[in-house]
């Protein structure tokens, strides 16, 4: 199963920056602006926050930027209290399919549609790690476990069932003829969190974004047995090996990116189209997609709405085929 996704840098920051002088001054920020984490720190969500953070802080259209995590209800929490601030453009969360996927299993009724989607920034592959000394060595010591007893292997993960992660925990159980409703899953707060309960031997088989395993790969106490990826990937994942290449027809990657309230003016979005391009222009927005192992892959407010549109309806297909999701 495949998803591609498609989004265009240099087209985006073109257009966004060139926006008439007048447009992008009818709004800017009067106050500290808030970026709301919808999961607990130490996550991939929270990584995302902070990195805006300090991008924005060399933007003199902001007076101050604060981060604050607000966990819980795999990010309804933090969306519900966005939807308490309509219209203040002061308030941005970051958001992923954990959005689309609550509302698709009914765990949430709050979707992008009660919100501003104002751009995604980035996508960025998931990767599946066990402790270095770990009996499961690869992908096909995993889909030989599952084989045999599907809920005799516990993989965790943030935040939220029928999120990205579960999706390809079930394209794997698949894989190996099981049912994907039957896979033996713990859901934490954060991917950090996620990652200390392998590490402590608390479960089987991490399931997470590259960058909360990249440090545990580079000390040697985890070991990566594959990677979401179509093809393989540079850097600290040279030597991973690909699903894909491991007989696993599971090419999928999780995009992040950053909602505002429902009810923002065209002004406002305005202002936030600009400040998100000219954020990913500079050489420190490179660094840290390389420190992350990020894939850049921009898309202001416009197009940002339409690919959550579209993605909706895709994640729906996945999760009713995985038969998470009822068919409808």
């Amino acid at each position: 199963m495949r998803v591609t996704r498609v989004g265009s840098v240099a087209l985006l920051c073109a257009a966004a920056c060139s926006a008439p002088a007048h447009a992008q001054s009818e709004w800017k920020p009067a106050h500290n602006v808030d970026i709301v984490v919808a999961s607990a720190a130490a996550g991939s969500s929270d990584r995302t926050a902070r990195v805006l953070q300090k991008l924005l802080h060399g933007n003199a259209a902001f007076p101050s930027i604060s981060v604050t995590n607000r966990p819980g209800g795999g990010g309804t929490v933090a969306w519900t209290f966005l939807t308490q601030h309509p219209g203040d453009a002061h308030y941005i969360a970051t958001f992923s399919p954990t959005m689309l996927t609550n509302q698709i299993l009914g765990s949430s009724k709050l979707g992008h549609q009660d919100l501003t989607p104002l751009a995604i920034l980035l996508r960025e592959y998931i990767v599946f790690a066990v402790k270095a000394d770990s009996p499961i060595r690869n992908a096909a010591d995993l889909v030989a476990r599952l084989k045999k007893d599907v809920s005799s292997v516990s993989f965790a993960f943030a935040t939220a069932a029928g999120n990205h992660n579960h999706v390809l925990i079930g394209l794997i159980v698949k894989a190996a003829g099981g049912d994907p409703r039957k896979a033996k899953v713990v859901i934490q707060p954060s991917g950090g969190q996620a990652t200390t309960a392998m590490l402590g031997g608390h479960i089987d088989v991490l399931v997470a974004a590259p960058a909360n395993v990249i440090p545990h790969l580079q000390s040697g106490t985890a070991r990566a047995i594959g990677v979401s990826a179509a093809q393989r990937q540079g850097g600290a994942l040279a030597a991973v090996p690909t699903l894909r290449e491991q007989g696993i027809d599971a090419a999928f990657f999780n995009w992040r990116g950053f909602v505002g309230p429902r009810g923002l003016t065209p002004a406002q979005t305005a202002f936030w189209d600009q400040a998100f391009a000219k954020a990913v222009q500079g050489e420190d927005w490179k660094k840290d997609l390389q420190a992350n192992a990020w894939a850049e892959d921009f898309m202001a407010s416009a197009q940002a709405r339409r690919h959550v549109d579209a993605e909706y309806e895709v994640m729906k297909t996945v999760l009713v085929e995985l038969g998470v999701a009822p068919a409808k």
